[in-house]
C-alpha cells in the first residue's frame, strides 16, 4: 500500500485573520521554493515522488464541486454513440441468430448481455468516441476497441468452455458485420455530436483576465484549437500591457463588469501569476453575481509536470503535479500489464527458432555465458536485471561504459544482433516476469543514471512507469549512443512526453512503428 507524506504549513491561500492581518501565501511561496531540478527528492533513489498542491479552498464558495471521478470522454458524446452502436450490435446479433437457427437461443442472449456489459470498458479504455478526434483516428480507436471486446469475449467463451455452442458464421459475421455497421453509425453521430459541440462553443464568448505569457498561451489555446470566441484580455492593474500580443487588451479590472455586459461574456477565464493569488480569491468573490463561469488557470509553467491533474479529495481540490500513470489509471494499468505478458508470451512461441539460433550463435561466438544480465533501474526506481543477449567479448571494466561505433569489446555476431536488435529479444522475458513492459522508456545503466542524474532537469522522472524494451524515444530517432548531454536530453524529453501522453493506444502505435526503425544507422 503506497505511503503518503502530507507537506503542510499554512493556509494555501492567503487568508484574513480576524484582526484583518494577512498571514501567508502558502501556495505562491510553497511553489516557489520548488527546486528546479526534480531528478532527485528522495535521498535513496533519486525517485520523485507522487506530488500534489493542496489548495485551501475553504475560504471560496464554490459553487457546484464537478464530479471528476468519471474517466474523461464519457460525458453526453460517449453514451449517445454508445447506446446507438450498441443498440445496433445487439439487433444483429439476434438477426444473425434467427437466421442461423429460427430463433434467437439462450447463449446468445447471454452473448448479448456480455457485449452490453464489456463495451462500456473496453471502449473508454481506448478512448472510443471521443469528442475531439476526427474521422480516421475516431474510427481507428473504434476498430480497437471493437478488437478488445472481441477478445474479452474470446478468453470468457474460452474459459467457461462454451465456445462451441456458437455457429461460426454467426461469429464471424457478427465480428466483421459489426464493425462495419458500428462505423457507419459513427460517422453521422460523430458529425452531429461536433455540430452540437460547435453550436455551444460559438455561444460562449469569454474574456481572459490578465495579460502575461500565461494568459497569451491560454488564449492562443483556446481560439486554435477550441474554436472558443474570445473577445480580449483584460489587464490587472500591476500588469503591464504586452508590447507585441495577438490578441487585444480591451481594458482593465476597474471596467469589467461593464465589458462583461456589454460584450456578453458567459465565460471569464483568470490566467494571473500565483503571486497575485490574493487578488484571485478577492476577485472570485466579487464575480459570484455576475453570472458568468469562472475558471482559474494556475500558473504552474516554471515547474515540469508529470502526468498531472485535477482532483477532489473529500471536497477538497487537488491539483497533481507529478503521478504515475499505473498508479492515478489502474484499470488501464491493470490492461497494460495483461497486454504485455500475453504479447509477449506469443511472441517467445513464436520467435522461439530466433531465439534459439541466436544463442548458439552467441555461445560460439567467444568464452561467456549467452546471456548478459546488467542492474538498471525499474519501475519508481527499483533494480531489476535486464537481460540481453551477450554482444561483447568478457572484460572487466572499471566503469560502465556506453558502446560506440567500432568498439573492439563487440564481438562479429555481437554487431549484427546489436545492428538488428536481436539482442533485446530475451528481455521478453523480462516482460512476462512483469519487470518491463513492452513500450516504456528504455532503462539504463545504473552508473548512467548516477551520471546524469542533477545534469538533466526530471532525469528520474522518466522512472515513473515501468521501463519498455522499445519506446516513444525510440521509434523518434533517438536510438544508439548518447556521447552529449543535448542527446540524453532528447531522450528524456520525449520520455517524459510518453508518460503524460501514455494510453493503451499509444502503446500499439508504437509497437507497430517499431519494426521499421529497427535497422537505424545510429544502432551498433
Amino acid at each position: 500500500m503506497p505511503k503518503t507524506l502530507i507537506l503542510a504549513k499554512a493556509s494555501a491561500f492567503p487568508v484574513k485573520d480576524k484582526g484583518n492581518a494577512t498571514t501567508q501565501t502558502g501556495l505562491c511561496q510553497r511553489l516557489k521554493q520548488q527546486p528546479k531540478r526534480h531528478g532527485v527528492n528522495t535521498p535513496a533513489a533519486g525517485i520523485p515522488q507522487e506530488g500534489y498542491v493542496q489548495i485551501d479552498a475553504r475560504d471560496i464558495i464554490l459553487i457546484r464541486k464537478r464530479n471528476t471521478k468519471l474517466p474523461a470522454g464519457r460525458g453526453l458524446t460517449f453514451w449517445t454513440q454508445w447506446l446507438g452502436a450498441i443498440s445496433a450490435l445487439i439487433l444483429l446479433l439476434c438477426a444473425l441468430a434467427t437466421i442461423k437457427t429460427g430463433e434467437v437461443e439462450a447463449h446468445y442472449r447471454i452473448l448479448a448481455a456480455f457485449m452490453l456489459l464489456g463495451s462500456v470498458p473496453a471502449y473508454s479504455m481506448m478512448q472510443v468516441y471521443h469528442k475531439h478526434h476526427g474521422y480516421l483516428v475516431g474510427l481507428g480507436r473504434l476498430l480497437a476497441g471493437w478488437l478488445v471486446l472481441l477478445s474479452g469475449l474470446t478468453v470468457v467463451a474460452f474459459i467457461t468452455k462454451t465456445s462451441e455452442l456458437f455457429s461460426r458464421e454467426v461469429i464471424i459475421s457478427l465480428a466483421l458485420g459489426g464493425f462495419v455497421l458500428q462505423a457507419c453509425l459513427y460517422v453521422p453521430l460523430h458529425n452531429l455530436s461536433r455540430r452540437y459541440q460547435q453550436k455551444l462553443q460559438s455561444e460562449r464568448t469569454s474574456l481572459i483576465i490578465g495579460t502575461g505569457d500565461l494568459a497569451q498561451e491560454l488564449a492562443d489555446k483556446l481560439v486554435r484549437n477550441r474554436n472558443e470566441p474570445l473577445v480580449g484580455l483584460v489587464a490587472a492593474d500591476d500588469q503591464p500591457l504586452p508590447s507585441n500580443g495577438l490578441y487585444p487588451v480591451i481594458g482593465s479590472l476597474a471596467h469589467l463588469r461593464d465589458l462583461i455586459a456589454t460584450h456578453q461574456i458567459r465565460r471569464l477565464y483568470i490566467a494571473l501569476p500565483l503571486t497575485e493569488a490574493e487578488q484571485i480569491e478577492g476577485l472570485y468573490i466579487d464575480l459570484l453575481d455576475s453570472s458568468v463561469d469562472v475558471i482559474w488557470t494556475p500558473d504552474l509553467q516554471s515547474l515540469i509536470l508529470l502526468n498531472h491533474s485535477v482532483s477532489d479529495i473529500e471536497g477538497l481540490p487537488a491539483i497533481h503535479l507529478n503521478e504515475s500513470p499505473l498508479t492515478s489509471y489502474p484499470t488501464a494499468a491493470a490492461s497494460k500489464a495483461i497486454m504485455d505478458r500475453t504479447v509477449a508470451l506469443i511472441a517467445i512461441i513464436l520467435l522461439s527458432p530466433v531465439l534459439l539460433a541466436t544463442a548458439i550463435a552467441v555461445k560460439c561466438s567467444s568464452p561467456g555465458p549467452i546471456l548478459f544480465k546488467q542492474k538498471r533501474h525499474g519501475w519508481n526506481g527499483k533494480i531489476i536485471k535486464v537481460w540481453k543477449f551477450r554482444s561483447m567479448r568478457m572484460h572487466d571494466d572499471q566503469e560502465v561504459k556506453q558502446a560506440s561505433r567500432n568498439d573492439p569489446r563487440i564481438t562479429r555476431v555481437g554487431q549484427f544482433i546489436r545492428r538488428t536488435s536481436l539482442d533485446e529479444l530475451p528481455q521478453l522475458f523480462n516482460a512476462l516476469q512483469g519487470r518491463m513492459s513492452l513500450v516504456g522508456p528504455r532503462p539504463h545503466a545504473v552508473a548512467h543514471n548516477d551520471y546524469y542524474t542533477g545534469k538533466i532537469d526530471a532525469y528520474m522522472a522518466r522512472h515513473r512507469i515501468k521501463p519498455g524494451i522499445t519506446g516513444l524515444a525510440q521509434i523518434s530517432g533517438c536510438r544508439g549512443e548518447t556521447e552529449s548531454i543535448e542527446k540524453m536530453e532528447k531522450r528524456v524529453e520525449l520520455d517524459l512526453a510518453y508518460i503524460n501522453n501514455w494510453s493503451l493506444w499509444l502503446d500499439i502505435k508504437i509497437l507497430i512503428k517499431t519494426p521499421f526503425t529497427l535497422l537505424s544507422k545510429d544502432i551498433y
